[in-house]
């Protein structure tokens, strides 16, 4: 009720009779409204409001017309004496300026106009829209279908920014591009009733008129092929002619266009710290080394007597660490995660409702993605979140690794992060639903590491994997400055990888270029995991007697995710009042 009258106050009163903290509420709901009018999906995954019959426009215009606001906002924003605000909203500001300064660098540094990774792009989204949507009424289905139809129209804005970016090199490298084609070729079918974007019409409510349902299904077959695989056939003919043929054959950041200062962006953005590309490498060779000596250790205790070199093509080749089917692969993710939840009420005073399951990572981008990931459920709907484990190439997915891969994407990793975030109804509803990679790729890791005080890792091969896994984003640190700002090669990169970690050489390569393709997002993650640590050691040996596992890590979690300068604040308040 409060926050309503103080947003009511904001908008009756001319902006220089309002005082800072009005403004800040101000900008914030400006800022909401703005974003829920431009993305269509995104008040049905907040909770906010019904499916969309449209989908996000990726036009020139429509880039400059957010740039415009967003610059306008975050102008409004800077001028704000901070010292005069409360608290809560110099917390509040400071994230929308992180979130907005993104915004604002993204379209100067023109780095819009590559919407594509190494594993998907805006093609690819639209596969993940169905399990998002509710599909309750027949409103609901009339909508999607409206947003299918709508599919060419987007791909042609989508091609037309590709267009320009080849002209400027602004382009995914070539190296990464190979296999692309599997991300839209699945998608285009002869026959409607195969295509991912048919099974919501073979599930229509019960409740549903006979007339309802053929008049449905008819036009849902008609929307899958005129809209759906139009759009891909539309999409596909453009990449295979112009597109992929013509790709830059540079690999790092620094060979794009303003490519430095974009590369020190990203840097700041993912890491939420005034680091430089030099500092970041020098901190991952330090824990690469540090890594490694434990490593060793765990080695020896499997009784393994070869050099390390050797035990990594043992753990890459050995049977009995990979599983023969994709079913015995999701029961063990399974078991492992529901291990996970049954210790959470030790860890954590506070739960979310909303629950998870466990799925496949859909066949039409598996060949090319990463291991395992959370993907979030729209708030209130009634879908669960999932947690994707990548069942392609089963030969790659090794047993070993997978306790640290289910306790980083599911509990209490991903899922209970967002989920508790998206239930903080206290914080503005931007931050419910903020994701700031540093805090939560760092929080995974985390949860990895604190998976041994759960009572995992007690066979010496899990262990191995914990630390393998540690390896690899310690090895992140090392090469995604080493490709974007040292010149670094692909397979300089890749054997580094494959030297320093026991990741399947598939898993090797698909990670590798998504740091390619992805410039600076795998820093967050072990940046994120030592200032965590950092800060829980802070708080231990502080409080000492006092410090509560589950205390400290409900005052992690209470503030949704925030940069890490503001985390170290969230920590400092907590021992103060822990210690009163």
């Amino acid at each position: 009720m409060y926050n309503r009258l103080l947003l009511f106050l904001c908008l009756a009163f001319p902006a220089w009779a309002q005082t800072p903290d009005q403004r800040v509420t101000k900008v914030i709901a400006d800022v909401w409204a703005f974003r829920l009018a431009d993305e269509p999906l995104l008040a049905v995954m907040t909770g906010q409001g019904q499916s969309p019959d449209r989908l996000f426009s990726y036009s020139e215009a429509a880039f400059q017309k957010r740039h415009a606001f967003y610059q306008q906002k975050l102008t409004e924003l800077k001028a704000l004496p901070a010292h005069q605000l409360s608290a809560a909203n110099r917390t509040n500001a400071s994230l929308l300026i992180y979130l907005l300064d993104s915004y604002v660098s993204d379209y100067k540094l023109k780095t819009y106009l590559n919407p594509l990774l190494a594993e998907g792009g805006p093609h690819t989204d639209l596969s993940f829209i169905p399990a998002q949507l509710p599909f309750q009424t027949v409103a609901d289905y009339e909508r999607y279908i409206r947003m299918l139809m709508g599919f060419p129209a987007q791909m042609t804005e989508v091609v037309a920014l590709l267009r320009d970016g080849l002209k400027l090199g602004m382009t995914q490298p070539r190296a990464v591009m190979e296999g692309y084609q599997t991300t839209y070729q699945a998608h285009i079918v002869s026959d409607p009733a195969s295509s991912v974007f048919y099974k919501p019409f073979e599930r229509m409510p019960a409740t549903f008129s006979a007339a309802d349902r053929e008049r449905l299904k008819k036009a849902g077959r008609q929307a899958v092929m005129d809209g759906a695989v139009a759009g891909y056939r539309q999409f596909g003919a453009f990449m295979d002619t112009d597109y992929l043929p013509n790709l830059r054959t540079t690999l790092g950041a620094s060979a794009l266009p303003n490519g430095e200062a974009y590369y020190q962006e990203r840097v700041r953005y993912y890491t939420t710290l005034d680091l430089t590309p030099d500092q970041v490498h020098q901190t991952g060779g330090a824990e690469v080394a540090r890594i490694r000596a434990e490593m060793n250790a765990v080695m020896v205790k499997t009784g393994f007597t070869g050099s390390f070199a050797d035990f990594l093509k043992f753990l890459r080749t050995s049977e009995q660490f990979y599983p023969k089917t994709a079913g015995q692969l999701l029961r063990e993710a399974s078991y492992i995660a529901k291990r996970a939840d049954d210790k959470l009420p030790a860890f954590f005073g506070r739960l979310p409702r909303q629950p998870y399951g466990v799925s496949p990572v859909p066949d039409a981008i598996a060949p090319k993605y990463t291991a395992g990931r959370y993907v979030g459920a729209p708030l209130g709907g009634t879908t669960a979140g999932q947690y994707w484990v990548n069942t392609y190439n089963l030969p790659s997915r090794s047993l070993y690794t997978l306790e640290a891969l289910t306790l980083h994407e599911a509990v209490p990793g991903h899922h209970l992060q967002t989920a508790l975030s998206a239930e903080l109804t206290s914080l503005p509803v931007f931050r419910r639903f903020l994701y700031v990679d540093a805090f939560g790729e760092g929080w995974g890791l985390y949860c990895e590491w604190l998976g041994r005080e759960m009572g995992f890792y007690t066979d010496p091969y899990s262990d191995f994997g914990r630390l393998t896994y540690e390896m690899w984003r310690a090895c992140r640190l090392v090469v995604d400055t080493g490709i974007h700002a040292k010149g670094w090669s692909r397979e300089q990169a890749m054997q580094f990888m494959a030297e320093n970690t026991a990741l399947s050489l598939h898993e090797v390569r698909t990670e590798v270029d998504r740091y390619i393709s992805w410039p600076g997002q795998a820093l967050a993650y072990k940046t994120g995991e030592m200032k965590i640590k950092q800060l829980r050691k802070q708080a231990e040996v502080t409080l000492k007697e006092r410090f509560d596992i589950r205390q400290f890590h409900d005052a992690l979690l209470g503030q949704g995710t925030v940069t890490l300068p503001i985390l170290e604040q969230v920590v400092a308040d907590y021992i103060q009042k822990a210690r009163k």
